[in-house]
């Protein structure tokens, strides 16, 4: 993360400046490039940060676009709260504090503004969410059963907060990263995916945890119902300019909100010109939402390479908090 500090002030400058100024001339969108078969060429490595939430606020009810004003101010405020937290006096941190985003300022005992990359502006779009289906930009209501399932698990995490590595999400034991899904979605840093591409297959790579999904588009068949993966069974096609990933045989154990095995995934690729990368996805789960909810992602091309994300290498904070886990235990005086 550290790499993209300097490219990060950067960025803040430009859009500092750009903001101060006012809007810039439009400049003459070039045509999306083609591979030397005649696709359309996919390839790079694509930005996905956005300050644009996943779901619209409440208060913003049907609004479905911001004005440009709105957005100016939005972007603006990203960009003051970046240069106020960089600037920011260090705080010394103390055992016992909560290594989380809620503390004060900078949340002592958690990663300061220093390595935060989420972005400092909302997308092209101007859209008050990324969610365009439903219409009222949020996801849709919990099936029964989804309530239950997530009442189950707020009831057993309070009781099993880290007995064994199995109690840590995904995310935490570098298994998949959290916004690597699929489908990827903004978040906190490492917000960038990798393209590569043949006639007959397409690579998906995040940064976060560097996860690569291999994806046929030879016309093949999905695997077997009953194997499952950490990123689903992704198998691709081309509709017009199109290119459109179907991924089914999730494992459950991802835990990737809430879902269930019966979850179905459908993300649209298409190169809207030389910069600009729209991915939508599709998620399809009747166990968990009463229907089907779509979000839509511009991204953006990034010059930059993509860094290795070594999480906790090798799991060696798998023991460290473990072992935390049964000090507390023993001071409560549990066996």
């Amino acid at each position: 993360m550290s790499h993209r500090v300097i490219a990060s002030l950067r960025a803040v400058a430009v859009v500092v400046a750009v903001v101060s100024l006012g809007a810039i001339p439009a400049v003459a969108q070039t045509e999306a490039p083609r591979t030397a078969w005649g696709q359309p060429d996919l390839q790079g490595v694509w930005d996905f940060r956005t300050i644009t939430p996943m779901q619209r606020p409440e208060r913003l009810a049907d609004q479905e676009f911001l004005t440009e004003e709105e957005a100016a101010n939005l972007d603006q405020a990203a960009v003051d709260r970046n240069s106020r937290l960089y600037n920011q006096d260090a705080e010394r941190t103390e055992a016992g504090d909560n290594v989380d985003s809620r503390g004060r300022g900078q949340a002592p005992g958690s990663y300061n503004q220093f390595w935060i990359d989420s972005g400092t502006r909302t997308i092209g779009t101007r859209r008050t969410s990324l969610i365009i289906d439903p219409l009222n930009g949020r996801m849709p209501s919990s099936t029964p059963a989804g309530r239950e399932r997530a009442q189950a698990r707020r009831e057993y995490a309070r009781e099993h907060v880290s007995e064994t590595w199995v109690d840590f999400s995904a995310g935490v034991r570098c298994i998949l990263g959290f916004n690597a899904g699929p489908p990827f979605t903004p978040s906190a840093y490492n917000n960038n995916m990798q393209l590569f591409q043949t006639p007959d297959h397409v690579v998906l790579m995040t940064e976060m945890v560097n996860t690569a999904r291999v994806v046929p588009i030879d016309g093949g068949p999905h695997l077997p119902e009953d194997v499952r993966q950490w990123s689903g069974d992704s198998r691709g096609h081309w509709e017009g300019d199109t290119l459109v990933i179907e991924t089914r045989n999730f494992d459950v154990k991802r835990r990737w909100r809430g879902t269930t095995e019966s979850m179905r995934l459908v993300e649209r690729l298409t190169r809207v010109d030389a910069e600009t990368l729209l991915y939508e996805f599709t998620v399809t789960d009747p166990e968990t939402w009463t229907s089907p909810w779509t979000a839509s992602v511009p991204l953006r091309l990034n010059p930059e390479p993509m860094f290795e994300y070594a999480c906790h290498e090798g799991n060696y904070a798998m023991p460290i908090m473990l072992a935390g886990a049964r000090m507390d235990e023993a001071a409560a005086g549990q066996p």
